[in-house]
């Protein structure tokens, strides 16, 4: 599986998700949660232990690698987010083709596909420019540390939010799966499935650095443009 990591900006760092953590994303969960309609947040301790303990399983069995967002101004867990539907690539080819586990040793895997998901920010942070820098360090570690050939993000159809959020990135829809499963207010909902190729990156981290304000191309999103 791909080795836990902490990305960092200059505005926030994105930190392994852990068991210390429950507390702060109960806390974090708990303020103004009117945007949460289609998101799926843990409220209160007990539901954020669940949540936690769900997603370390998903890291122990490679699928996913799950973080905490941290707000760099004042150390506040402010959010979480993750990779996750990790797809190994080697071996024989699958059929059908689903995402799959690595082959070989979990410890050493490298995913070839990975999808960004799971995201949430507490009401202070949302709007702030948190998501759009934490995106960009996820895509570039996906893309120039991993070397993925693709990264996925999906939305419930309706959240029109979400999918602004996922547009202004510059992922292309790839198209919305109709009737595609339960939404978390019981409905049969569509889902919208977006995708970035390696092959566009270069261009989408442009328009990422220009909004985030970092020198195009640095390694270290914490320098900021000179004024």
């Amino acid at each position: 599986m791909p080795e836990p990591v902490t990305l960092r900006g200059r505005t926030l760092r994105l930190e392994p998700l852990a068991e210390h953590h429950v507390e702060a994303l109960a806390r974090a969960a708990a303020e103004d949660r009117s945007s949460y309609a289609f998101t799926p947040v843990p409220c209160g301790v007990e539901a954020a232990e669940r949540y936690v303990a769900d997603a370390l399983a998903a890291r122990a069995a490679g699928r996913a690698l799950p973080f905490v967002t941290v707000r760099v101004a004042d150390g506040r867990v402010v959010g979480s987010t993750r990779f996750c539907e990790l797809d190994y690539w080697q071996g024989p080819v699958p059929w059908p083709p689903v995402p799959r586990g690595p082959l070989g040793p979990v410890a050493t895997a490298i995913p070839d596909a990975a999808e960004i998901g799971g995201t949430w920010l507490s009401a202070c942070a949302q709007g702030t420019g948190i998501n759009t820098e934490a995106k960009l360090l996820m895509l570039r570690h996906a893309f120039e540390t991993w070397g993925v050939r693709r990264v996925s993000l999906r939305a419930d159809a309706r959240n029109l939010r979400s999918r602004a959020a996922i547009e202004r990135l510059g992922a292309a829809l790839d198209g919305v799966h109709r009737a595609h499963s339960r939404g978390l207010d019981g409905m049969v909902r569509g889902t919208a499935f977006y995708s970035i190729l390696d092959e566009e990156w270069p261009r989408v981290r442009e328009q990422l650095e220009q909004r985030v304000g970092v020198r195009p191309g640095t390694t270290d999103l914490r320098s900021l443009i000179p004024a």
